[in-house]
């Protein structure tokens, strides 16, 4: 919460309905490294990129390192877990070829789960996945291999059954191939990129503005008198939707996950 207090310092509750920063750019962005290494600054965005990568790691290696005769409770929830990427996403959409792009599939579902949780973890209140980098090169990895295992499957006829589609009827080819196309090489990666990076920002910036109005309107009660009612309703509205964004947190690395792996069953079966 301190640091979405932080985020409207400025707000005056007795002028202001909603209170919000100046500048919205200044809940995503933090510029000014915490420190340094030699040419590299960590800034807040870096080492919680960092901080994802490590939680995910100790997730896989505590969570999986053991195997008893009757698991922890916290084991199970993890084995549970990735035995749904592997059986229902990797192997369950591309096939029996899919345990090969199982680790693959695994490493980004924990990496965006985690990394979208930050935005309703207390203390941290933002979400990685917000900042359009880290989507979009998730997005870029998953393309490149797509590209490449199309190309390695099926050799250049991968381009041209896009292109020329033998499936539509002639005087509709050359159009849906150009559509195909650049869906396939230009859409595919910045619609996987704007999809998680908008929801993203959308749940922060509404959290942030509901619950920082509620609060700093209720603590001025002293100040304002009965006009801090006001933020009663914006503080249970922002609990409301802080519970909505646990559910899009969980579902928006489904959603990515799932389709990196249906573009990749695409590249190894282009005939479906």
């Amino acid at each position: 919460m301190e640091q979405l207090i932080l985020a409207a310092g400025e707000c005056d509750p007795s002028a202001d309905i909603i209170c919000r920063p100046e500048n919205v750019v200044d809940l995503f962005q933090f510029t000014e490294p915490l420190f340094t290494l030699g040419p590299l600054g960590f800034t807040r965005t870096v080492l919680l990129i960092f901080l994802v990568m490590f939680v995910v790691l100790a997730l896989l290696f505590f969570g999986l390192r053991k195997k008893g005769v009757i698991p922890s409770k916290f084991g199970v929830a993890i084995e549970s877990l990735v035995v749904f990427v592997r059986d229902e996403i990797a192997v369950g959409i591309i096939g029996p070829e899919g345990i090969k792009y199982f680790p693959w599939l695994l490493s980004i579902f924990l990496f965006i789960l985690i990394g979208n949780a930050f935005e309703v973890l207390p203390l941290v209140n933002f979400p990685v996945t917000s900042r359009m980098a880290i989507p979009l090169g998730l997005s870029l990895l998953t393309w490149v291999i797509f590209v490449f295992v199309g190309f390695k499957k099926n050799g250049f006829s991968y381009f041209t059954g896009l292109a020329w589609p033998k499936s539509v009827p002639l005087a509709l080819r050359p159009l849906v191939g150009l559509i195909e196309v650049v869906s396939t090489f230009i859409l595919r990666p910045i619609t996987l990129a704007v999809r998680l990076f908008a929801n993203l920002v959308a749940g922060h910036l509404m959290l942030t503005l509901l619950l920082v109005s509620g609060w700093v309107f209720m603590s001025s009660v002293t100040s304002i008198g009965a006009r801090a009612l006001i933020g009663i309703p914006w503080f249970v509205f922002g609990l409301g939707i802080y519970m909505f964004e646990v559910v899009v947190i969980i579902l928006q690395a489904y959603i990515f996950t799932l389709l990196s792996a249906v573009y990749v069953q695409t590249s190894v079966h282009p005939e479906h």
